[in-house]
Parts: structure tokens; C-alpha cells; sequence
């Protein structure tokens, strides 16, 4: 069943993405904050297709922890899930991701319109400038910078592996840095087609406030992240239902946490 259902969702998600990019052109027309409501309709609408086809509801904690106006959201990414999951969370967000998803046909275009903020990550550190410089901008205007600070999604339980940008971000703008742990690995696995019935939990923790060193802060963001992460992946564990987590997954909780009673 669960192979059943994750089939239909998958087809479901892809087909209602080319749907909905067809039938939402009109906001090409429009300005950007008119028409993000059709984004956040589109995200919405993906997470209502995960819970009545695959089974996967979502809890998300920490709100409160959220600031007014702009700052940089760090988040966990495990799986796609976040790419959408994330939006409906914030006002008016804008994503940092690879320059190669600008080449697909329409979706680059709506990542244009919206300005969303593409890099070459095979440049390395020499994008940070013109990074820099985006980022600083799309904060100015009371925006959220999403990233994912350690660049691409990462299985469940696999070390950290988290990259200079952010670090170098929460520098030079000097804005709140937001951290999002979560344990969307557990019933979305890192590239498998097959959704696991559960809650994904979100938790937003609290901020961390401009001016901590930058050595300090990495260490902090890292701390805070992966700390949550982990306790929110030994949740789902012991969940019922439990995913079915990978070994090293298990591993990992095992070393952290004690064997399972």
C-alpha cells in the first residue's frame, strides 16, 4: 500500500506542478507580491496532496520564534519536501538554490518573476560577492532568505557538512539568522520514490542575533540545528507508525541517543 500510495503521489505532485505553472501564467502580468499568492496556493495545495494521498501530515513548532521584517532562515534540507513546505512559514520568502533550476523550462521563468536568487555553486567562494549583494537586497525589502546552509539535501543522520555562505551572509548584512531543524529525511528519504506515512515535524528555534563572531556562529547554528534534527529524528523513530530508517540513521541515533530499550 505504501508503494501503491507513493506512486500516486508522486504522479499527482509532478502533474499538478505542470498544471498549476500553465494555469497561473496570468502573473507574469502582475507584480511579484500580487501574485505570490498563487505560490503559496501551489505549496499549500502539495501539502494537502501529501496528507490524503501519502499519509504524511506536518507539525510545525516554534512560531513564536519567528522575527518581523527580513532575516536569513538556516534550514535543515533532507528532501524536496522543504522546497514547498517551507513557504506557507513566511511572508514574503526568497530561495538561494543552484543556477541549474533556472534552466528548466517554466519553472526558471517563475523563479525569475519572483525573484528567487540562482548561484554557480562550481564557482565556489567567488559568487559570494554577488551573492552578497542580492541577499542584502532582498533583506532590505523585508524579505526572508531561505537557505539551506549545507547546499544540497543530505540523508537522515549523515554528518553535518554545512558551508562558508551562511556564515559569510549573517556577516556582511548583519541581519538574524532564523535556524529550522526537522526530520523530513525519515518519511521523504533523499533520492527514493517512496513517502512513509507519519508527521514531519518543523521547529523553528530562536534566532541568533547579529554581531556573534563568525567562527562563534557557525558553531552555534550547527549546535542548534543538528542537535533538534537529531532529537526530532529519534521522535519519528519511536513514532507509531515508525518510518523505516536507514542504518546509518539508526547508527547515528544509537551513538547519540543510547540503543533503543
Amino acid at each position: 500500500m505504501i508503494a501503491l500510495r507513493s506512486v500516486i503521489f508522486n504522479i499527482a505532485l509532478y502533474a499538478y506542478l505542470i498544471g498549476a505553472m500553465l494555469v497561473i501564467w496570468p502573473v507574469f502580468l502582475l507584480p511579484r507580491k500580487v501574485g505570490w499568492p498563487a505560490i503559496r496556493w501551489w505549496a499549500f495545495t502539495n501539502l494537502w496532496l501529501l496528507r490524503h494521498i501519502a499519509r504524511i501530515d506536518i507539525e510545525v513548532r516554534g512560531r513564536e520564534n519567528i522575527p518581523q521584517g527580513g532575516f536569513i532562515v538556516a534550514s535543515k534540507h533532507q528532501s524536496m519536501w522543504e522546497t514547498f513546505a517551507l513557504i506557507p512559514l513566511f511572508r514574503d520568502p526568497v530561495f538561494i538554490f543552484k543556477r541549474e533550476l533556472m534552466w528548466i523550462p517554466l519553472f526558471g521563468w517563475y523563479a525569475w518573476k519572483f525573484h528567487m536568487i540562482p548561484v554557480n555553486r562550481g564557482r565556489g567562494s567567488a559568487v559570494l560577492p554577488v551573492l552578497t549583494t542580492r541577499a542584502r537586497e532582498a533583506i532590505s525589502e523585508g524579505r526572508q532568505l531561505l537557505i539551506f546552509p549545507e547546499g544540497t539535501r543530505r540523508p537522515a543522520g549523515a554528518p553535518p557538512a554545512y558551508k562558508f555562505g551562511v556564515a559569510h551572509l549573517y556577516k556582511e548584512i548583519g541581519c538574524p539568522v532564523l535556524p529550522v531543524a526537522l526530520n523530513s529525511g525519515a518519511y521523504w528519504p533523499r533520492r527514493k520514490f517512496l513517502r512513509f506515512p507519519g508527521t514531519i515535524v518543523i521547529e523553528i528555534l530562536p534566532a541568533i542575533e547579529p554581531g556573534v563572531p563568525t567562527s562563534q556562529f557557525r558553531e552555534i547554528l550547527t549546535d542548534r540545528i543538528e542537535d533538534a534534527s537529531d532529537r526530532l529524528l529519534l521522535e519519528a523513530a519511536e513514532s507509531n507508525p515508525a518510518p523505516p530508517l536507514s542504518e546509518m540513521a539508526r547508527q547515528h541515533l544509537d551513538e547519540k541517543f543510547g540503543p533503543a530499550q
